[in-house]
């Protein structure tokens, strides 16, 4: 079914994701309405600087690269609604997405909402994020080449994180609130024998520690009983998990365990037909603006070809 007050594409999420899907989107001719929601650009918004999106040999901050594919969606014809969405009904197309102000119906919906890091919640910890502070070592590992950072957690995430960190880190230490890493044996056998990462059991982070120029350093707090030590370090990654944002969707789509969209193998289709999803919200393996754009590309195309088959 559709309508001739639906839009033919309405994108959610304004991060590489939703700004890519735009412009294809646009440029195929279908007019496309972007929501940007609460955080537009995501959380490269956080990002200061960007080393590994193609095309740009300075590096850039991730505010500077969103306003640039910002400007890019607009120009080639991208409808964007600065507004929140509060609700969708997926039961039959057009479908209807209602937001703040607003009830919107589409013949296609793009998912490209992201996924929220989960952070320790510390106000010190806030203050330090992309001074030292990530919740992502593939993206900003590379700067930290030769120092000392620490990561939180005890999962596969952290066990990834850590791992990885010793690519570039003189030492990582490994902050855990037990004993024994909640991480598959394969990964736990991995980073209990990489001679570059110490474990810190029965610890939490008390208090991020810095001074104008960032991080140097964190108080770790032993929950058992309150005891208390400082450690000098540059740079904290926080790996303790990411939260989709599909609660707008109340239960209307297939999710993996971890709340992640499910997607067609090799498509951006989801379970219901004529949405899409791009982006972190259906990745909880890459999680990098590269692939968030790759699979923002997809979803155009996806929705195009959807769109040519049930005219």
């Amino acid at each position: 079914m559709t309508s001739d007050n639906a839009r033919r594409v309405v994108i959610i999420g304004a991060g590489p994701a939703g700004y890519t899907a735009a412009i294809y989107a646009a440029r195929g001719g279908n007019r496309p309405l972007l929501i940007e929601g609460m955080q537009p650009g995501g959380q490269l918004m956080i990002t200061n600087d960007i080393e590994n999106f193609p095309g740009f040999e300075i590096p850039l901050p991730g505010p500077e690269l969103m306003a640039q594919m910002r400007a890019q969606a607009e120009r080639v014809g991208t409808e964007i609604l600065s507004d929140m969405v509060e609700a969708a009904d997926l039961s039959s197309r057009p479908f209807k997405i209602k937001t703040s102000g607003a009830e919107i119906l589409a013949e296609t919906l793009i998912l490209a909402t992201g996924a929220e890091a989960r952070w320790l919640g510390l106000p010190s910890e806030a203050v330090y994020k992309g001074r030292g502070v990530s919740a992502c070592a593939t993206c900003d590992g590379f700067f930290f080449r030769d120092r000392k950072v620490a990561v939180v957690g005890g999962g596969d995430t952290a066990a990834e994180e850590a791992l990885y960190l010793t690519i570039h880190a003189s030492e990582v230490v490994l902050v855990h609130r037990r004993d024994e890493l909640r991480a598959s044996k394969i990964m736990a056998d991995r980073v209990l024998a990489n001679p570059k990462i110490t474990p810190k059991w029965f610890r939490v982070i008390d208090e991020v520690l810095g001074d104008d120029n960032g991080v140097t350093g964190v108080r770790l707090k032993d929950p058992r009983n309150g005891d208390t030590e400082e450690i000098p370090l540059d740079g904290v990654f926080i790996a303790i998990g990411h939260t989709p944002n599909v609660a707008f969707l109340k239960g209307q789509l297939a999710l993996d365990d971890h709340g992640y969209v499910v997607t067609a193998p090799g498509t951006t289709r989801t379970s219901v037909p004529g949405v899409f999803a791009a982006g972190d919200v259906q990745d909880s393996v890459y999680r990098q603006a590269v692939t968030a754009a790759g699979t923002g590309c997809m979803a155009a195309l996806d929705a195009a070809r959807f769109l040519e088959e049930n005219e």
